[in-house]
């Protein structure tokens, strides 16, 4: 089933309604007889590509290198200087998940409340800032502490960009958005590679009993790095469309008016308990939280673990470093393009079919095949299936959920229980099952066998509702509400169309 129409979605656009959003446009007068075409929509939306897409996937990069930095330190020194013995890595890993995950529904709604502009380059500094003090560690309790508070600054990063991003842009536009930032994922597992080769060869520096080098270079340099670069964020990211400075008046009004049409919301709603109750109980939201578990399972233990499973297999330090760079720019690339073909056909589903399919035969292929060039081909399959997953799984959840306070809760209630497998993915591969690590490839099979059955059932169950609501089996709910209790209905609404 298609996503809504603009029948579905309330009035055709150059037939604006007054809302109560027009009076804070400046310099527009008389907002209720503004009207827009296709082209003007398109020549807004590609002012907010140019600025704020942009913007955010920087961001992004440094959020996911200074989190994936420690695969990169451990060959590099980091587990024989601090003892990282038995346990101890999967330890320092896991440790980041909990305190990521506690934070991401809160985060939201705080990013709801301050607004994108100040809130995200503010937690970019703090996670900046906790990269350059893992540096200066001196034993495993330092670096479960310095994991800790890097959750704490990086659980807001997905889905909070996610939430934003789906302020601006409708709903057929938001994945191929989505794609784009969440693809500094697998950018940052390449840069982080080629900064790490580059970083460990800087020589010894640093006063007496604060030395640094090796491993610290890459902590250091690579936290200063993300400091200088979040004060641009502020400088070019606006909270709201309507704050746009980039757009004029009549642009502004247009911006924010076609995303309260197609949700049938105000972008001044508050949030109340309800909308907490009604994003973590949608039926879609648990399939796509649950999908998002098992590829994260995928995603995170290929980046926490692929320099360790490459080194295995018998490749020195630096060679590892370079070789893990063209299977994350791969997987890049080929993100963005399903994003981009999801968004054409608007379908989010049948995406996640096909890519668990070559998640799945890429895991199969490392654990059945002997040569180390096989080996690294379905290093190839395996990053391509899985990483352009997650932005699916979350794209499709706020697809779903109607009203800027439900979707605010919805990406971080989706991106917090995925964080869940961020936590089993840190117990995938272990230090005994080298060199050919066979538990944790089964693993993976396992997850995104399970990701293809979620996609499936959640094929079938918008399919289902969209068709009763088709046939009028929802018209109940609209019984003796005012028109304001109506739009309150949100993906409740008769009118509103599943996306599968």
């Amino acid at each position: 089933m298609h996503e809504a129409s603009e029948k579905d979605t309330g009035p055709a656009v150059n037939k604006a309604e007054s809302t109560s959003n027009s009076s804070k446009i400046e310099q527009v007068e008389n907002a209720s007889t503004i009207e827009w075409t296709a082209a003007d929509e398109k020549r807004i939306r590609n002012k907010m590509d140019l600025r704020i897409v942009p913007t955010v996937f920087v961001l992004y990069i440094l959020c996911f290198i200074d989190r994936a930095n420690i695969g990169n330190a451990r060959i590099q020194g980091m587990a024989k200087d601090l003892h990282l013995v038995g346990f101890r890595f999967n330890w320092a890993l896991t440790i980041f998940y909990i305190s990521y995950i506690a934070v991401e529904i809160p985060s939201n709604i705080i990013l709801k409340i301050i607004g994108g502009r100040y809130y995200l380059p503010l937690l970019v500094v703090g996670f900046g800032l906790v990269s350059m003090c893992t540096a200066f560690i001196k034993n495993y309790h330092g670096l479960l502490a310095c994991r800790f508070i890097l959750g704490l600054t990086e659980g807001g990063m997905m889905p909070g960009i996610s939430y934003y991003l789906s302020c601006f842009y409708r709903r057929h536009e938001l994945l191929l958005r989505i794609g784009f930032f969440v693809t500094g994922a697998s950018l940052a597992g390449a840069f982080g590679g080629l900064l790490a080769a580059g970083l460990t060869q800087i020589p010894e520096w640093g006063v007496k009993g604060s030395r640094i080098h090796d491993w610290r270079n890459i902590f250091f340099f690579e936290g200063l790095f993300t400091l200088l670069v979040a004060g641009l964020g502020i400088m070019i990211l606006p909270s709201r469309p309507d704050q746009c400075k980039f757009l004029d008046p009549r642009d502004r009004y247009i911006a924010l008016e076609r995303i309260n049409r197609e949700h049938k919301e105000s972008a001044d709603e508050k949030i109340r308990p309800y909308h907490v109750r009604r994003a973590i109980l949608n039926i879609n939201n648990l399939i796509c939280g649950l999908g998002f578990f098992m590829i994260n399972v995928s995603v995170q233990s290929f980046s926490l673990f692929l320099p360790t499973i490459l080194n295995a297999l018998g490749w020195t330090a630096l060679k590892t470093q370079f070789y893990t760079v063209p299977p994350y720019t791969l997987a890049c690339f080929w993100a963005i393009f399903l994003s981009y073909v999801s968004d054409k056909i608007q379908r989010r589903g049948v995406i996640v079919l096909g890519s668990t399919i070559l998640a799945i035969s890429g895991y199969t292929m490392l654990v059945t095949v002997k040569s180390n060039t096989a080996k690294y081909i379905a290093v190839y399959m395996a990053a391509s299936g899985a990483f352009p997953l997650g932005p699916v799984f979350l794209a499709w959840a706020l697809n779903n959920a109607a009203g800027p306070s439900v979707r605010a809760v919805t990406g971080g209630s989706v991106v917090a229980l995925g964080g869940g497998g961020a936590i089993l993915a840190t117990w995938t591969y272990l230090e005994k099952d080298k060199p050919n690590y066979k538990r944790g490839h089964y693993i993976n099979i396992g997850a995104n066998c399970v990701a293809f059955l979620l996609a499936l059932t959640g094929i079938l169950y918008t399919r289902w509702e969209n068709r009763k609501r088709e046939r009028g089996e929802r018209d109940h709910r609209l019984v003796n509400l005012s028109e304001d209790e109506k739009n309150k209905l949100g993906y409740r609404h008769p009118e509103f169309r599943y996306c599968e």
